[in-house]
């Protein structure tokens, strides 16, 4: 019998990564070290509430998420975190009127 407690039944993993590599995050709630982080102690905050960060690595885990390697900038830690624990430091509407249309001319 497994331990493991899956939080949905949703299957991340059929559609492309919610962020991208070097996208600006923020982590939607604190984070502690639930004991998977070496050198901590179980229960030390590694990322605070609204602290920014970069997503540096996208993986996956259980077949279900992704998972997202965050370089926070204050406390230099680097977090795996799912989807439902960050936000985009920008709204997604701005971030997309800053990318080139595809095919636009570029001077």
């Amino acid at each position: 019998m497994s331990n493991i407690v899956r939080d949905s039944e949703v299957v991340e993993l059929s559609a492309p990564p919610y962020f991208t590599f070097g996208e600006k995050v923020k982590a939607k709630r604190t984070i502690r070290n639930d004991g998977t982080y070496a050198g901590k102690e179980i229960g030390e905050i590694l990322a605070k509430k609204g602290e920014i960060g970069y997503v540096v690595s996208i993986g996956t885990f259980l077949q279900q998420f992704y998972i997202y390697g965050v370089e926070f900038l204050e406390s230099g830690n680097r977090v795996g975190m799912k989807r439902k624990e960050l936000d985009p430091a920008m709204p997604r509407e701005e971030l997309e009127d800053d990318l080139p249309l595809p095919g636009a001319y570029q001077s």
